[in-house]
């Protein structure tokens, strides 16, 4: 298994950035952010770390080079639209995107694209797949072509009013993964999974990693929290981000201390559960660690950027004060 995380994260870092952080923390790979550009609809999206409308053979080498010479691998190239979007618009355009990354990925040798199914939110479980079967063969034909694997991420993508009634991905239960599969059966038609979506679902996590092992092609592993009292208050068909949220503040996000400090979040430490944060003392800049538990947050949808000199004289203030 292979460590990385999805460079939609470090929203304002360039290619190189986003590389270079990846080695200097000891990631082994990254799922590459490739949105077109334009304004993003919601937070994560809109993040294009490779252009790959512009991507040339002396940028293919460039990309290429650059990840061997740090030691860090792409693990997909990553674009997470509606691609059965109601505004036929909308529709077209991302799955032109989408298939623009499907070349990419195959010239970049990466052979793999992360992403989601769609749907229309307004329409059945059963119109959708109508819809699908309109949609997807000819994408899956486009990916098996270049030789490239399609991991659909099963978010549902309903988390508020704004995705009522059904949510805006069909690929979000084992059961619609059966059937998904059962219409293209093809070998490179696969899954990003990400259990975090079955706990607020109150769903097993577990099991469909036996059962769709051989469909699992990536894995985006994150945390979640379900308050239980809000959860008793509003019930299963509530708006999920009225019952759940999640449980670790991400890079650059904006943090409560016990003491009532604001700050930025440095780092995450998940198997600790431990959150450094960057707060202004006296017109200072230190940082401060805290269990995360410790910690109010609200993730922002804007990244504050620290620069490198600046990360490298607060650790180093850090580790002194830690000593």
């Amino acid at each position: 298994m292979k460590m990385g995380f999805i460079t939609a994260i470090l929203e304002d870092y360039s290619f190189e950035e986003v590389i270079d952080f990846a080695s200097a923390h000891g990631f082994s790979c990254v799922e590459l952010a490739c949105w077109p550009s334009g304004k993003a609809e919601r937070r994560y999206a809109g993040v294009s770390h490779l252009d790959v409308d512009v991507l040339d053979e002396a940028k293919v080498h460039y990309v290429q080079e650059y990840c061997k010479k740090r030691g860090v691998e792409i693990s997909s190239l990553a674009f997470y639209p509606n691609t059965m979007d109601p505004d036929l618009e909308k529709r077209a355009a991302n799955i032109e995107h989408l298939k623009k990354l499907i070349v990419a990925s195959r010239r970049l040798g990466v052979g793999m694209v992360t992403t989601f199914i769609g749907r229309d939110q307004t329409k059945s479980v059963e119109e959708n797949f109508e819809l699908f079967d309109r949609i997807w063969p000819e994408i899956i034909r486009f990916a098996e072509e270049n030789q490239v694997r399609i991991g659909i991420e099963n978010c549902p993508m309903l988390f508020g009013r704004e995705q009522w009634p059904g949510g805006q991905n069909l690929a979000c239960t084992p059961e619609i993964w059966q059937e998904m599969f059962r219409r293209i059966p093809s070998p490179y038609f696969g899954l990003n999974y990400d259990p975090s979506h079955f706990v607020w679902q109150m769903m097993d996590y577990i099991q469909p990693i036996y059962e769709f092992r051989e469909r699992i092609f990536h894995v985006h592993y994150k945390d979640i929290k379900v308050y239980p009292q809000k959860l008793k208050d509003v019930g299963i068909m509530a708006y999920p981000l009225e019952y759940m949220e999640p449980k670790l503040p991400g890079l650059g996000d904006t943090v409560t201390t016990p003491d009532g400090l604001t700050g930025t979040v440095h780092s995450v430490n998940v198997l600790r559960q431990r959150v450094k944060v960057i707060v202004e003392i006296n017109d200072e800049k230190e940082i401060q660690e805290f269990p995360v538990d410790d910690l109010k947050f609200r993730p922002r949808k804007k990244k504050v950027k620290v620069s490198e000199k600046e990360l490298k004289e607060l650790g180093t203030k850090w580790k002194n004060q830690a000593e």
